[in-house]
């Protein structure tokens, strides 16, 4: 007879295989079509895109939020800025296919100093950065600690402030000592994998999520259990950093536009893009009337315009908002 302890073992050994298979199979649909690059010690995946020969816009740098990776911000933008500027879209540490790094990649500041780095790599001195959800934290670090580098900023739906309540439980359980570790090798991947269609269509809502984005931004990269893990201990850590460092919002000097949607179901744009606007001064806030937390789709434009504006073109952001005819989805 097979005892207790030795068919819970044969479980979790088998969920592990599983895990591990099918990651690799999640690299095989979505290999990495960047650039390794070490950045002190690590490497950080890029995409790196030259500017053509009538380009109009300065450098410009992609930060994707949480459990994102490059091909979201790639598929997002390119199409618009190909040949226009040169381009910049890049896996956060631990994201995608970059590496981790130390445990300071756990948190902001330390992911916006692997950035600075890697556009010392890439042989960029200053760029416009533009970054979307989690990866406003990311942009504001870095506006704040690389201000030589830092040509405007462009917050998309950002998550910069402290804000009341905690995480998702899944998000706390995989960020833990060990347990994490063992949660996100075994029960984790089937489970993501279920979800992950309805997921992506919440972060979408109300709008109707592309009906290629499950393909071109591979959201699946995000399930593999480093990865997974990786995200978790980010978006755990980012309450705490935000209490420690918002405050300092108001040292960031650099030309802002911060973009948010009305109909924001995953940040709340009251306290993170309202809080932006009050702290930076001379920022510019531009509300998508019935946009969710992906206005870097929804009103792609609208970002695009903001770009062209901190470059020095004269635009009326709010114009160009209101130009837009932004569909929401229907009810299944």
């Amino acid at each position: 007879m097979i005892t207790v302890p030795i068919a819970v073992l044969g479980l979790l050994l088998a969920a592990m295989g599983f895990s591990a298979w099918k990651a690799h199979a999640i690299e095989q649909e979505f290999p990495n079509h960047g650039e390794l690059l070490d950045v002190g010690g690590y490497s950080m995946n890029s995409l790196h895109l030259p500017a053509g020969s009538d380009a109009d816009l300065p450098p410009i740098v992609f930060v994707h939020g949480a459990g994102g990776n490059l091909r979201d911000q790639e598929t997002a933008f390119r199409p618009s800025l190909e040949g226009r500027a040169e381009l910049l879209f890049l896996d956060r540490p631990g994201h995608g296919y970059s590496e981790r790094g130390g445990d300071q990649n756990g948190f902001p500041d330390g992911q916006a100093d692997a950035i600075a780095r890697l556009l010392e790599a890439r042989g960029i001195d200053r760029a416009i950065i533009v970054g979307h959800s989690f990866g406003g934290a990311v942009v504001a670090s870095f506006g704040l600690r690389h201000p030589d580098k830092t040509l405007g900023l462009v917050f998309l739906a950002p998550a910069t402030h402290p804000w009341p309540g905690g995480v998702d439980w899944y998000y706390e359980l995989a960020a833990q000592p060990y347990i994490g570790w063992l949660f996100t090798r075994t029960i984790l991947v089937p489970a993501g994998l279920m979800r992950l269609d309805q997921a992506t269509k919440s972060v979408f809502d109300p709008n109707p999520r592309p009906s290629e984005y499950l393909t071109h931004g591979a959201p699946a990269l995000a399930v593999r259990p480093r990865n997974f893990r990786n995200n978790a201990i980010d978006v755990f850590n980012l309450n705490g950093y935000a209490k420690r460092i918002a405050p300092e919002y108001s040292r960031i000097k650099a030309p802002t536009v911060i973009i948010s949607g009305n109909r924001d179901g995953v940040v709340a744009e009251e306290i993170h893009s309202v809080g932006l606007s009050l702290d930076i001064e001379g920022s510019e806030l531009v509300w998508i009337d019935q946009c969710g937390h992906k206005p870097d789709y929804v009103a792609t434009e609208v970002a695009v315009a903001a770009i062209e504006k901190i470059a020095g073109r004269d635009r009326n952001l709010d114009a160009v908002a209101a130009t837009l005819d932004v569909r929401t989805a229907k009810a299944d």
